[in-house]
């Protein structure tokens, strides 16, 4: 079994508030602290067939523009999905299965390139993205508990789709055995790894006490087994799969520097960083009563993306 990393995005940058303050308040943390950002998806090669972990943000997704005041910015662009995925050495016919950790589109933006692979998803988040066809697979999570996980599906040998709501309602996380280590693959159940060691949800949830149940699962098979974690938001994914690198949540890796932040000039669109959705002052939104030749900044105060519900300083500039 190989793993290997489709690099996306770099050079990014989120606060502690985001990361951090899901339960105690983004109040309790301090916005000056900011961690490094990035966005990452994986390949799972079997040896007999290749299985990806999300599939990243749609090739038309408009450049980001950094604000040192955005909550989270996953910076700039590396290169498309599909290149990306090229990069690491594979093509699209080659794919046999997608695992999707959840429905937000920086996970799910490119599965229109893939259409012969097996998608396997929550069932809830396959519902709530209208998820239909013959190569759609709802979890059914029918081979049982996983260690402490309680829900789990077997997708191949060493390979293992588990239920893991919280961040999304139909929410997973993907585990792959080899050569004595634990790869979990997992998409927001942490932006950032300090927030698993520092035991903290982000604010980014639809119910937070599963939330809080799948991090604290998490935790606790950490705790028992050699894990590599492999995040999607953070730079510290790619390094510890570089590094092979086991948690140990009694000693947090180290918090690097942020890397050079790129600023560009802003075109009056914005992308929310959590879910990618792109407000179009030129559309405006109607499920929202905005009429077109609405700038951003005359958004209502109580306007929330349509997407996934987050408010306007998810935002950042594109």
């Amino acid at each position: 079994m190989q793993i290997k990393v489709v690099k996306l995005y770099e050079k990014g940058f989120m606060t502690q508030p985001f990361a951090m303050g899901g339960e105690d308040g983004e109040e309790k943390f301090d916005r000056k602290i900011k961690y490094r950002s990035s966005l990452q998806n994986y390949v799972i090669d079997t040896g007999s067939e290749v299985i990806l972990v999300d599939t990243g943000l749609p090739s038309e997704t408009p450049p980001f523009s950094a604000d040192p005041d955005s909550s989270i910015y996953i910076g700039s662009k590396i290169r498309d999905y599909v290149d990306a995925l090229k990069e690491a050495g594979y093509t699209p016919d080659k794919v046999s299965k997608i695992l999707i950790t959840h429905k937000h589109e920086d996970h799910t933006g490119e599965l229109r390139a893939f259409p012969n692979a097996k998608v396997y998803i929550g069932p809830e988040d396959a519902d709530a993205m209208n998820l239909n066809g013959p190569n759609i697979v709802r979890a059914t999570y029918k081979d049982g508990p996983y260690y402490n996980f309680p829900s789990s599906q077997k997708i191949a040998d060493g390979v293992y789709f588990i239920k893991a709501c919280g961040h999304t309602n139909g929410n997973s996380l993907i585990i792959a055995e080899k050569d004595g280590l634990f790869f979990l693959f997992h998409g927001d159940i942490t932006y950032t790894d300090e927030a698993l060691y520092e035991n903290k949800l982000s604010i980014v949830y639809e119910n937070k006490a599963a939330a809080r149940e799948t991090l604290d699962n998490v935790r606790e098979f950490i705790k028992n087994h050699p894990t590599v974690y492999l995040s999607t938001h953070t730079p510290l994914g790619i390094e510890n799969l570089e590094e092979l690198r086991v948690v140990d949540l009694g000693k947090p890796t180290a918090t690097l520097p942020l890397e050079d932040i790129v600023y560009t000039t802003a075109s009056g669109r914005y992308v929310c960083s959590v879910c990618g959705y792109v407000y179009d002052p030129d559309l405006g939104d109607s499920s929202q009563d905005v009429d077109p030749g609405t700038p951003f900044s005359e958004l209502p105060v109580d306007w929330k993306c349509p997407r996934c519900r987050q408010g306007q300083d998810k935002f950042n500039p594109a």
